[in-house]
């Protein structure tokens, strides 16, 4: 079983900037890809931005040019800088991590973490 811990979450107003972060941790062997979702009330789940574990990278139209995600390998964390932040990126952010087991994978996902951006 996988476990992840997602932290970074709060209030800014527009145009400010936060940092989150997502820690995964149990059985692991081999993280595939990793990701932050998002889902603002009344909306359904969207992609914001994913990582693999090259490092090739994968944004929202929305987003692109003011998030940037990044991970670090040795201890399976994902993170995801958010600058120039805007009223509509209000959410719940939640990560989501695919884990290889040999010829299958499993996904798996945080709680969440709340995003309120004012304007």
């Amino acid at each position: 079983q996988v476990q992840l811990v997602e932290s970074g979450g709060g209030l800014v107003q527009a145009g400010g900037s936060l940092r989150l972060s997502c820690a995964a941790s149990g059985i692991i062997f081999d993280i595939n890809l990793m990701g932050w979702y998002r889902q603002a009330p009344g909306n359904q789940r969207e992609l914001v931005a994913t990582i693999t574990t090259r490092g090739s990278t994968n944004y929202a139209d929305s987003v692109k040019g003011r998030f940037t995600i990044s991970r670090v390998n040795a201890n399976n964390t994902v993170h995801l800088q958010m600058n120039s932040l805007k009223p509509e990126d209000t959410a719940v952010y939640y990560c989501n991590v695919v884990v290889r087991y040999g010829m299958a994978s499993s996904a798996y996902w945080g709680k969440g973490t709340r995003v309120t951006v004012s304007s």
